[in-house]
């Protein structure tokens, strides 16, 4: 194992959640390396109100309140906790019938990174059949290694098998590996099946010890004395273990199909003999099988093609450590955006969370989306670019010192590969997120603050404390879960500068707020872009498949675009007929270097003269902490094909981007012509747009992630702030 995933930062936590509301409790956990039980290491926590996450000292800088009338200073004893990566299975003790005198191990296996490391394909006892270090199948009977040693391929179907049977007096060991080809049309001809054998005879003394007792079926993974080790990277489909019993016209077996319960982590075993295999660190389902022809795209209508499980030995959806303390939300805690900081005197941390308004009791007209399914989507996003020079500026900045590229151990982002190049399909919260933290840059050698998600988003939150605006806050989880009852009663919904993944739900929560009366601004831009589902077992882990077009990170395989969780169509929400110019006028069109220029005033209506109040010049935002200007790195335009409405009105449109900015891929045609068939120079910008709908709601959407990184420019007194402040105000003024 590469001895950076090993490696682990001097004090961290967690929380459970990421939002809560009076009466709620969250529970951290959190781990001092070197602590052990009989040598704790104390911590302090305290409570703090964040405004600002920027560390730039060009900008507002760091700037937290206290919040200790609602929460104590405690000090705890916490021990350093582990946690185990990479995904795999596991049945209850399977013990063969008394009278067995063979045993067959058997699976299906598309091997993804072949390496020479150990990796387990299916152990029961002292049986492994693995693939060994000279990347050739082999079978381990406890110190005994029988090897084929002829090297695997990887992305090649095999139908693995191990058999132990009587021989005379004496037991054999067989060791077979066949080549299944994918099925074919019936007009060619198909390749000849490769096979191969190994034997070999071992004392029959040692029937007994290697065939009694119960052990746990192990798929994917070894474990000896409780340590999981030896996870298997690839495909694997039907597992099976096979008794041979005298006299029998049936063998005894226990099998799972890997077809069934897609959506579980539990597969319960095909003889119906109460042994479910139990799926750990979320490996992906739903995943093409051997049997895939490529003629059905969705598992759900051919479930048998999609027989496989993808393990990784890299997979991690929650550590697991157990509760440090915990905090109850008080009913008189307004809602706002805390930090619980702990400190052990010498290191420190600062796990981020969201208080929300109790349902139907808001506390203010305005309430700020924050957008924790993106959050958790990014979180410890390991940017290929990072080097130890970005260590610098974050000294200087006294910004947050660790980053995931550095500590890789702790998971990745769905932005990420797995250590076999597939893409990360599945994000949560239950780990430390070291990019969910005041204080952490994204951009390390960038000329602004380089902040994007958390960090970007507290730039809009210290303007709303600058202009004296009271707010609440509601995250994506709360829209998923409770609909729009819990908007309803908001005046005006502010989005953040880029939320970016949404279910179904919760794109029904805000169009229906905006149909119902409501007011949404969105703030930023590549907004409500990607499909995701949460697993319906584990409510924090979320699932993306990246399908067809889009500016992607990664691939899907073909025919492994349906989501898992939920069965539905992934990828762009475009792809499955709702572009967010459908919600909020603008659409993703453009993404460049992280830079930004400015937008220059187009409408002059004087319908619309109370947009500008205040502003002198067409010149709007031609400065900014994130990239230099308040229209930059990714932008959105309006799209009247795709849903913006008839009546919006172009207030502004983005333009002098230099030639780093792109067309995304879902506007291409050729490499000479566009899908809205205007020259792709036309297309590289953001607009700015004000339209009200027949239920009495309104949309201003800027569709610019820097734009709120605009706003504390010059001690908020600027253009790009007057024009946020004076949409604020009518809206409120109107209601």
């Amino acid at each position: 194992m590469d001895a950076s995933r090993q490696r682990r930062v001097p004090l961290i936590g967690y929380s459970d959640r990421l939002s809560a509301s009076a009466g709620d409790t969250i529970a951290f956990k959190l781990s001092a390396t070197g602590a052990q039980r009989t040598t704790a290491r104390p911590v302090r926590s305290w409570l703090m109100h964040c405004i600002c996450a920027d560390p730039n000292p060009q900008g507002p800088g760091i700037i937290e309140r206290s919040a200790e009338q609602w929460y104590e200073d405690e000090e705890h004893d916490v021990v350093e906790q582990t946690f185990h990566a990479g995904s795999w299975g596991i049945s209850p003790a399977v013990a063969l019938p008394s009278e067995t005198r063979g045993i067959e191990l058997s699976a299906t296996i598309w091997p993804t990174l072949l390496d020479g490391s150990q990796q387990c394909i299916l152990s029961w006892g002292a049986l492994a059949l693995c693939i060994n270090s000279d990347n050739s199948l082999s079978l381990h009977l406890g110190e005994q290694l029988l090897s084929l040693q002829k090297p695997l391929n990887e992305r090649r179907w095999y139908r693995v098998d191990v058999i132990l049977q009587r021989k005379g007096v004496q037991l054999e060991a067989i060791l077979q590996q066949s080549l299944i080809d994918k099925p074919v049309p019936l007009n060619r001809e198909a390749r000849p099946v490769e096979s191969m054998r190994a034997s070999t005879v071992i004392d029959a003394e040692r029937l007994d010890s290697l065939l009694g007792g119960a052990h746990s079926v192990v798929v994917a993974a070894q474990r000896s004395d409780e340590q999981l080790h030896s996870h298997y990277n690839g495909k694997l489909e039907a597992p099976c273990i096979q008794a041979s019993i005298p006299l029998h016209d049936k063998a005894w077996s226990v099998s799972w199909d890997f077809a069934r319960n897609m959506h579980s982590n539990t597969i319960e075993d095909c003889e119906g003999r109460d042994l479910p295999l139990t799926l750990h660190n979320q490996p992906a389902r739903a995943m093409t099988a051997s049997q895939w022809r490529g003629d059905e795209m969705c598992w759900r209508h051919a479930a048998t093609q999609y027989a496989a499980i993808h393990f990784h030995d890299d997979d991690l959806v929650d550590v697991g450590w157990q509760t440090s303390f915990s905090f109850s939300i008080p009913e008189d805690m307004p809602s706002g955006i805390y930090v619980m900081r702990i400190s052990d005197g010498e290191h420190e941390d600062a796990m981020p969370f969201f208080v929300c308004a109790p349902d139907g009791r808001p506390g203010n007209r305005i309430c700020m989306l924050i957008p924790t399914f993106t959050y958790a989507i990014y979180g410890n996003h390991a940017r290929p670019e990072w080097h130890p020079g970005w260590q610098q500026r974050i000294t200087d900045w006294d910004a947050y010192p660790y980053n995931p590229a550095q500590y890789p151990g702790y998971g990745l982002s769905t932005y990420n590969y797995h250590s076999d190049g597939s893409g990360i399909c599945h994000a949560s919260h239950r780990r430390p997120l070291f990019n969910l933290r005041p204080g952490y840059s994204t951009f390390g050698e960038s000329g602004c603050s380089g902040l994007r998600h958390f960090q970007a988003d507290s730039h809009l939150w210290a303007w709303l404390d600058a202009m004296n605006l009271g707010f609440d806050v509601i995250t994506d989880r709360e829209l998923h879960d409770k609909g729009v009852a819990c908007i309803a009663a908001y005046d005006v919904l502010l989005s953040s500068s880029h939320p970016e993944y949404h279910t179904m739900e919760s794109l029904d929560a805000l169009q229906q707020y905006r149909d119902g009366g409501g007011h949404l601004s969105y703030l930023g831009g590549n907004g409500f872009y990607w499909r995701i589902a949460i697993h319906p077992e584990q409510e924090d882990v979320l699932e993306i498949r990246r399908a067809e077009a889009g500016i992607r990170a990664w691939a899907s395989e073909p025919g492994e675009y349906y989501q898992a969780f939920d069965g539905q169509y992934g990828g762009l929400w475009r792809r499955n007929g709702r572009p967010p110019q459908q919600l909020c006028g603008l659409g993703f069109s453009a993404q460049g270097e992280f830079n930004g220029s400015f937008y220059r005033r187009c409408n002059h209506d004087p319908e619309f003269d109370w947009v500008f109040r205040g502003i002198d010049s067409d010149i709007i935002g031609d400065f900014g902490l994130s990239g230099g200007g308040a229209a930059g790195f990714e932008l959105d335009r309006a799209d009247y094909r795709l849903g913006t409405p008839d009546n919006a009105a172009i207030l502004a449109t983005s333009e002098n981007h230099g030639e780093d900015f792109i067309l995304v891929p879902e506007e291409m045609l050729t490499h000479l012509t566009t899908l809205p068939g205007a020259p792709t120079s036309e297309l590289l910008h953001a607009n700015i747009i004000w339209f009200e709908v027949a239920g009495g709601g309104s949309v201003f959407a800027v569709g610019s992630i820097t734009f709120c990184g605009s706003l504390p420019h010059n001690d908020f007194d600027n253009p790009v702030s007057r024009l946020l402040k004076n949409v604020v105000d009518h809206v409120l003024q109107a209601d």
